[in-house]
């Protein structure tokens, strides 16, 4: 029941535009934290300010890259875009475009080598130390197409299933750049679209998040437990934000 809420009350408080609802939370929090776990410099506060009035005063005198600002903006749109197409399957064409949106009139999108609108052409790792090797990019459509008919073949899906499929979406690393940011918002399609309680992945427990992608192979559970909490955090605000009842 919380959750068919959750997922109706996303839907119908973007058209609001009403504040302080978990429409609101759930966008600066996760523009915010998916943007923070990948270097973003912006606060939450000026996350929140750029959200609610499209402008922010600089909490510091330090300098703001203008591609974290279009970013910021770019995943405002990027969650609703997810929302858009909450219910459809997901696909390559959805990735894509996710990625798209996220990069939008960013540096990277001029330049050739992250090929904004397609996938990667030049090679990518994961980290700098206990690097994670990827799909190369011959191989990135191939793995895609596998890890996509596996996905739906399966009869329900579960949580520890989006959760595998993250991984192995991140192991892939088909994009430039904005992966772990395209891949954790697919995992909030993809638990509405399956009746499962989403979350939000907090740049406070990036230490556990990284290292449970790290060590996912080894150890599926450090992963699993770690966005299982992340759940029970994200449930606990839909709770409090959705306790009414509307009279028709």
């Amino acid at each position: 029941m919380l959750i068919s809420k959750i997922k109706t009350e996303l839907i119908e408080q973007r058209k609001s535009k009403f504040k302080g609802n978990i429409y609101h939370y759930s966008q600066v929090n996760f523009a915010y934290n998916s943007n923070k776990i990948e270097g973003g410099h912006l606060t939450e506060d000026e996350t929140e300010e750029i959200f609610e009035t499209n402008s922010f005063i600089p909490k510091s005198d330090n300098a703001i890259k203008l591609d974290d600002l279009i970013e910021m903006k770019n995943h405002f749109r990027l969650f609703d875009y997810c929302l858009d197409v909450i219910e459809k399957p997901l696909t390559k064409e959805i990735m894509i475009q996710m990625n798209m949106i996220l990069k939008r009139n960013t540096t990277d999108e001029e330049n050739p080598r992250y090929n904004v609108g397609g996938f990667k052409v030049v090679p990518n790792k994961i980290g700098l130390i206990n690097i994670i090797n990827t799909s190369a990019p011959e191989q990135v459509e191939k793995d895609l197409d596998q890890l996509l008919n596996e996905y739906h073949s399966l009869k329900k899906v579960t949580i520890e299933d989006i959760i595998d499929f993250h991984y192995r979406f991140e192991k892939i690393h088909p994009f430039g750049d904005g992966n772990g940011r395209v891949g954790r918002m697919i995992m909030f399609k993809e638990c509405l679209k399956n009746h499962i309680m989403p979350f939000i992945v907090l740049d406070s427990n990036k230490p556990y998040y990284m290292q449970g992608l790290k060590n996912y192979e080894e150890d599926k559970m450090f992963l699993i437990d770690t966005i299982k909490h992340e759940q029970d955090l994200y449930e606990n605000v839909a709770k409090e934000m959705l306790d009414f009842e509307l009279e028709e």
